[in-house]
């Protein structure tokens, strides 16, 4: 059973305390890290890593997803942060590939404890609501600081050639890579996926302009839902708010443009979104800021009438979901990120 699913910073140096590793369904190696934040887990897609090569961080998108995914009749099922949309046996041919857990969320869920869009809820009374744990730990410093724990961990493995180490991120996964990036100094090349380099709240205004200009709703509606919109950003800002609503932070964290880390970072960057994709709309003005700046390691890359998860989309703007691409990008990358020369996609 297969599903596509992607919804996808301050540097304290921090020190593990303690290590233990298990080897799950043959395939991966789990990685329990304790630190003074509380457990990380991470997988290295490699149930015994012995030889040497470099590391490829895969950061995922939102919400409480597995990293595995246990089904009554199927059993284990790896999700890996999405990394089953797409042929991630290429990238282990030549890195170690990582995925860190999301904060709070088990690695391994049985499908009963598991909502319709196959996230985790935990304790949550609601299904839809993410456990009130993970929320409260799902804010960009956190993802970042715990990807650095990871990375320093790993660095000193001998199995690990730290003269590369390759960073991709889709989706919220992009604002923690953009961050790590400028914070962690070892990091060669830097992929971007599906992101919006200037925050994350600002979609809600265009999508409200979209579905005017598409005649779903009129003006005076959009205008109500940019005035809420502006409404839930403000109390995202505000701190007595803050402490009583711990999703806010996610908001507000997330909502910070990435544009300064990205010119922050003076190594290769690969930014690639489909042209669809309301979330990454705004990113191709990212080449404006870089030629102002005078700054010439960013490359672009589009796939065109594809939406955000790289579906192909309909004349109805619905994605055909026999049409994916993923494929194609994380070949595209890993080609980049080999050194071969890259050209603008014409699909």
């Amino acid at each position: 059973m297969k599903f596509i699913l992607f919804i996808c910073f301050l540097f304290i140096p921090q020190t593990i305390f303690g290590q233990n590793t298990r080897v799950i369904n043959h395939e991966s190696t789990l990685f329990e890290l304790e630190n003074p934040n509380g457990k990380i887990d991470f997988l290295v897609i490699d149930p015994a890593p012995k030889s040497k090569k470099p590391l490829f961080l895969f950061c995922q998108g939102s919400l409480p997803l597995p990293l595995y995914f246990n089904y009554k009749k199927e059993g284990l099922s790896l999700f890996g942060g999405g990394l089953t949309n797409f042929n991630y046996q290429e990238i282990i041919k030549s890195y170690h590939l990582v995925v860190i857990s999301m904060p709070e969320t088990p690695v391994i869920v049985d499908e009963s404890q598991l909502n319709d869009s196959y996230w985790y809820y935990g304790d949550s009374k609601d299904k839809n609501i993410p456990s009130m744990a993970y929320q409260k730990a799902d804010y960009l410093d956190n993802y970042v600081d715990r990807a650095v724990a990871v990375l320093d961990y790993l660095s000193g493995k001998p199995w690990v050639d730290n003269s590369q180490l390759v960073v991709f991120g889709h989706s919220q996964g992009g604002h923690v890579a953009s961050k790590l990036a400028y914070r962690y100094k070892k990091i060669s090349k830097l992929g971007l996926s599906g992101t919006n380099i200037f925050g994350r709240v600002d979609q809600d205004i265009r999508q409200a302009k979209r579905d005017v200009q598409k005649g779903k709703i009129s003006w005076q509606q959009a205008s109500q839902k940019i005035e809420q919109t502006y409404a839930f950003y403000k109390d995202a800002n505000d701190p007595e708010k803050l402490k009583n609503n711990p999703n806010l932070r996610s908001w507000k964290s997330f909502s910070q443009p990435a544009i300064d880390d990205l010119l922050g970072f003076n190594k290769p960057i690969y930014l690639v979104f489909g042209t669809e994709d309301i979330v990454s709309e705004l990113n191709d003005l990212v080449p404006l800021y870089f030629i102002r700046n005078h700054k010439n390691n960013l490359t672009i890359k589009r796939y065109y009438n594809q939406e955000h998860n790289y579906f192909e989309v309909q004349n109805d703007g619905r994605p055909d979901y026999d049409k994916p691409h993923w494929n194609d990008v994380m070949k595209d990358f890993l080609t980049w990120t080999l050194g071969s020369k890259q050209t603008e996609n014409s699909n």
